[in-house]
């Protein structure tokens, strides 16, 4: 039998950004993937009305999840920490969608980090317990 290589992503996020570590290969460059929501379109959006801003929030917001879940489709296991609420928001998404199903996504809280502990934080997440040795 062949078994299929398992592919493991970590997603560091909040709502303005995404950091994306491949692993185990995680030593390399982070993807990082960007919402649209910047604070020049929301003080844009802010000038038209609160309501408009809200919408042009919450369409933005689906955008960057669905980019994201884009993402997530190629792989076996994901992880999504971060400090914000974004993580779960993304979780409820793709927890909606049957196309998701097969893969195992686990939610965690984390703070703003940097890279490394980014890095670190996946590697302690997927990698295997160390045996006890009796």
């Amino acid at each position: 039998m062949i078994m299929k290589k398992e592919k493991m992503l970590g997603i560091w996020m909040d709502h303005a950004q995404a950091h994306l570590l491949d692993f185990p290969s995680n030593e390399g460059e982070i993807q990082v993937v960007r919402s649209d929501f910047t604070e020049h379109s929301k003080l844009e959006s802010l000038s038209k009305g609160e309501l408009h801003m809200h919408n042009k929030e919450r369409q933005q917001q689906r955008h960057f999840y669905k980019n994201l879940a884009a993402i997530i489709k190629g792989y076996n296991e994901v992880l999504l920490f971060g400090p914000t609420e974004a993580k779960t928001e993304l979780m409820n998404v793709l927890r909606a969608d049957p196309e998701f199903a097969s893969i195992s996504i686990e939610v965690r809280q984390s703070d703003y980090i940097t890279e490394n502990q980014q890095r670190a934080f996946v590697k302690e997440f997927f990698s295997p317990p160390a045996s006890v040795l009796g």
